[in-house]
């Protein structure tokens, strides 16, 4: 595995099962509904507005997301990895694909809540 995503034993028992890798859309499905769980724990209801205000107050921290939060607008901001992809010669053995992991806040890798141009979100 890259050396900036712990192993995860949720990552070995998807590869266990499926003898593969998960994508990084399994790995995103999989920390949006663990986020959504945990607020529905934290606010004692699945009642939509209250949830919510949990999923916004709880961080996201896990395999997936580092320093994540739901912003008012519903887009989850967090750090990202800029990769480079190793070519076959450099690569070591199986899973070991990338090198110098960039890593970026959240702040510079999506757009500014008052540039989304969400009709939800009050202007200020």
């Amino acid at each position: 595995m890259p050396p900036f995503i712990p192993p995860s034993d949720t990552i070995c028992e998807f590869f266990e099962l499926r003898k593969r890798m998960p994508t990084m859309a399994h790995a995103a499905i999989y920390s949006a509904v663990r986020h959504y769980l945990r607020a529905i724990e934290a606010a004692g209801t699945d009642e939509a507005k209250a949830v919510m205000a949990k999923m916004r107050e709880i961080p996201v921290n896990d395999f997936y997301a580092k320093n994540g939060r739901v912003r008012e607008d519903g887009r989850m901001v967090h750090d990202m990895y800029f990769v480079q992809v190793k070519t076959p010669e450099e690569s070591n053995g199986p899973w070991e694909y990338y090198e110098n992991p960039v890593d970026h806040s959240g702040r510079s890798s999506f757009s500014s809540l008052d540039e989304g141009g969400c009709p939800l979100v009050k202007q200020r």
